[in-house]
């Protein structure tokens, strides 16, 4: 099966081209029900050489990329895990999508490893695809980030962000039919309304709360450990030609 909520974030984050080069960074789903010869088709088409799977190792099965792999694309397991300790409680007291995007700021500083390990991933040669479960939180934290360190415009970021809305009811239904077995039993399992959508808020606070907490991604992704080469290569890759030397300087400063 294709991918669902599959798309280059560029279309609708910089549709001028100005500041992002398309067919570079790509954000989905997770393959439902496991990646196939038209999944690899889709991943062919668009150039995309390496698969940044952003799931913890519980919600991963060695089939769901096998046919990829098969075919030359490559893995990298860069796992965050919503519902360690100290996220957890935050994820049952959330009522709001402010409450969602301050969740997401406390995901993305309690993985730093997975941060660096998907923007090295992000730098390599060809196009990359990344993913979580929905494709919609932390995919769209990640994609957020490099977005912002390209410059993007926020109202542009969480446009982008807020597309996935449309592809929830078939990404829940793939998602309900995964886990129906492990599921069984538990049905006093309550989800917090605001991770049922893509609201607005959470993309803006999220934007907001790391540029007033850590200054940015161009400040926040060397503090995770990413290094000023995989930022440069990153930038050299997906930076559109107009705006890349002041991109590169503002990451640099």
């Amino acid at each position: 099966m294709s991918l669902v909520n599959f798309r280059d974030p560029a279309l609708l984050g910089d549709p001028d081209g100005r500041r992002v080069r398309p067919g570079v960074l790509y954000r989905s789903a997770q393959p439902f029900p496991a990646a196939d010869a038209a999944t690899v088709a889709q991943l062919r088409a668009c150039d995309i050489r390496t698969i940044v799977d952003l799931r913890d190792t519980f919600e991963t099965d060695p089939a769901d990329w096998a046919a990829a792999e098969a075919a030359g694309i490559a893995v990298v397991a860069a796992p965050v895990n919503p519902a360690t300790d100290g996220l957890a409680e935050r994820m049952r007291t959330m009522t709001t999508a402010a409450d969602l995007g301050h969740f997401y700021v406390l995901m993305a500083e309690s993985a730093p490893a997975a941060v660096v390990a998907a923007v090295e991933a992000a730098a390599r040669p060809g196009a990359v695809l990344l993913h979580c479960a929905a494709g919609k939180d932390r995919t769209g934290l990640l994609t957020a980030l490099l977005l912002d360190l390209l410059d993007v415009p926020a109202d542009r970021i969480v446009a982008d962000y807020v597309r996935t809305a449309d592809a929830l009811p078939e990404i829940f239904a793939g998602l309900a039919e995964r886990h129906r077995t492990a599921l069984n039993g538990h049905r006093d399992v309550t989800i917090p309304a605001p991770l049922l959508q893509a609201p607005a808020e959470a993309m803006a606070v999220f934007l907001d709360q790391v540029r007033t907490r850590h200054g940015g991604a161009a400040s926040f992704l060397p503090a995770c450990g990413v290094t000023p080469e995989i930022l440069t290569a990153f930038l050299a890759k997906a930076a559109a030609e107009a705006g890349h030397g002041l991109i590169g300087a503002q990451v640099m400063l």
